[in-house]
């Protein structure tokens, strides 16, 4: 079959369907975009990742980036917030602010948002084992300011699956942390109207060395988990699916990066609409966030990882991102500092004003190398999908390892080609250069973990420690049953329980998981 221009049509493009495979914007199955009009209507949302230090730190970094164009908050936290400690325990010792914002009690939050208004800027926060205790967080902080949960609007990740198989930040065993998972799932449906529950991320799994494939395959098996249990909960699909959204990476490879988007997109509507016969259309729509990918970014010549940026942020706007984040050219060397930040902003505001990408909804749709690659993308992710469950679904291949073993055999295979230079990475394995890199980078104050040692000695001696212990046995009471425990988090913040006093009750109950 050949086309106007008498090349070849691709075979898996022979059998197109235009109505069944393309369609239209804003329609089933959503290949062309979520939208009718997508960002002629409105553009997606610039939220640059961010936090370091301590609160007030973080806090002036936001406000910087608010005022320079960014409309909406991403919070980056450190490990030890991550992982349930507090800052001043001995495990949390040279970690403190050093890979995100430190957190540990409802004052820090309170500090991170001081002067941005939580019922109008939209925020997201990476976090994962310890979600239930930064929303309970958000929850306290914004009854305190006067407003209710009904205006709150944001994601918080809560994704435990993609930890476990690709990013290590878990706490507790398999079992429980999916409970505390279903748990902020059905207090959001209840309590938060406006808030997406959860951010399924394939972004980390991406990151691990993941092809788009198996970023695509593995980030969709952890999400029919998620509904499964949701489901066994007894909550709705159509109470539940809408606020439902996802994490992508994108990497160099434009136009397999945009092909896997769309084949997402399409995947879920049809995940959604025949397997769970979801009637709501906002169930069937996949929403997204994406970030450009750092294991992309290479610390020889970094001024050159503003163009791979650029390249990534173009693959996300063609692919139709609902939201976008624009990595900082200095983060294979250390933490973005405020002029790679106003630069990686600035790259989304270049798109989106200057490039004319938002005049057309959907620029490359029905592109033969576009459509073929869509194509090729969904059947390869289903194909995966089927086996994953075939074996028992995404937890059983996550305790066999399954899982984890096809990504390292990826990671491999992609350090192998650069290695034998198969594949180019300029600056690193060829066109290089000796001279040594000059650039100003963010460093974290050394008083850092002294000044919040003080400030948890000061917190813990001037409130009610008799309520802080007695909301905390009530949390450790209610996990030995199969009550929801939000209730009780919300509690023992309300009172001014630390977030690792409320993860040392859990773990007493729960235990650690340890593999």
């Amino acid at each position: 079959m050949k086309n106007e221009e008498g090349l070849s049509t691709p075979e898996s493009l022979k059998n197109f369907l235009y109505e069944k495979n393309l369609g239209n914007p804003g329609e089933f199955p959503y290949t062309r975009g979520v939208y009718p009009t997508m960002y002629r209507g409105r553009l997606w949302t610039m939220r640059q990742y961010s936090g370091f230090g301590d609160a007030s730190q973080a806090n002036r970094r936001f406000r910087y980036l608010l005022d320079q164009g960014q409309t909406g908050l991403s919070v980056a936290f450190d490990l030890p917030t991550q992982l349930g400690y507090d800052s001043d325990s001995k495990l949390s010792l040279g970690e403190v602010g050093r890979v995100g914002v430190a957190v540990s009690t409802l004052d820090d939050l309170a500090e991170l948002f001081n002067e941005i208004p939580l019922d109008r800027v939209s925020t997201s926060m990476t976090i994962n084992a310890t979600a239930p205790i930064l929303l309970a967080m958000v929850v306290v902080l914004a009854k305190r300011q006067g407003f209710g949960t009904d205006v709150l609007r944001g994601t918080v990740q809560n994704d435990i699956l993609k930890e476990y198989i690709a990013r290590g930040n878990y706490i507790f065993p398999i079992t429980h942390s999916i409970r505390l998972t279903i748990d902020l799932w059905e207090y959001c449906v209840q309590h938060l109207p406006k808030w997406n529950m959860v951010s399924i991320s394939g972004y980390h799994i991406r990151e691990a060395g993941a092809t788009a494939v198996q970023e695509l395959a593995f980030t969709f098996a952890n999400a029919l988990c998620y509904i499964e249990n949701a489901l066994n909960r007894g909550i709705e699909i159509d109470r539940f699916a809408p606020r439902i959204s996802f994490f992508f990476g994108a990497h160099n490879n434009l136009l397999e990066e945009v092909a896997k988007f769309r084949a997402a997109r399409r995947i879920w509507a049809r995940l959604m609409k025949e397997r769970y016969s979801a009637k709501d259309s906002k169930s069937w729509m996949l929403r997204f966030h994406t970030q450009t990918c750092g294991s992309t970014l290479t610390a020889q010549q970094p001024e050159n990882n503003i163009i791979r940026v650029t390249i990534q942020a173009l693959a996300s706007i063609l692919g139709g991102t609902q939201s976008l984040h624009t990595n900082s050219f200095d983060e294979a060397l250390a933490l973005p500092s405020q002029k790679s930040s106003t630069i990686g902003l600035r790259t989304q505001q270049i798109l989106a004003y200057e490039s004319g990408l938002q005049e057309t909804i959907d620029p490359l749709g029905g592109a033969y190398a576009i459509e073929s690659l869509t194509d090729r993308i969904e059947s390869e992710v289903m194909e995966q999908i089927d086996e994953i469950e075939s074996q028992g679904g995404a937890i059983v291949c996550l305790e066999k390892g399954t899982i984890q073993k096809a990504i390292e055999e990826s990671a491999y295979q992609q350090q192998k080609r650069m290695e034998a230079k198969q594949d180019i990475v300029v600056g690193l394995n060829e066109f290089r250069m000796d001279e040594a890199t000059r650039i100003e980078l963010l460093k974290v104050s050394k008083g850092l973990e002294s000044r919040r040692k003080e400030a948890l000695k000061a917190y813990r001696t001037r409130r009610k420690n008799a309520a802080v212990r007695g909301t905390l046995a009530a949390l450790a009471e209610a996990s030995r049953g199969v009550e929801n425990l939000m209730p009780y988090i919300i509690d023992a913040v309300e009172a001014e329980a630390t977030l690792g006093e409320i993860c040392h009750t859990l773990r007493g109950v729960f235990g650690s998981y340890d593999k």
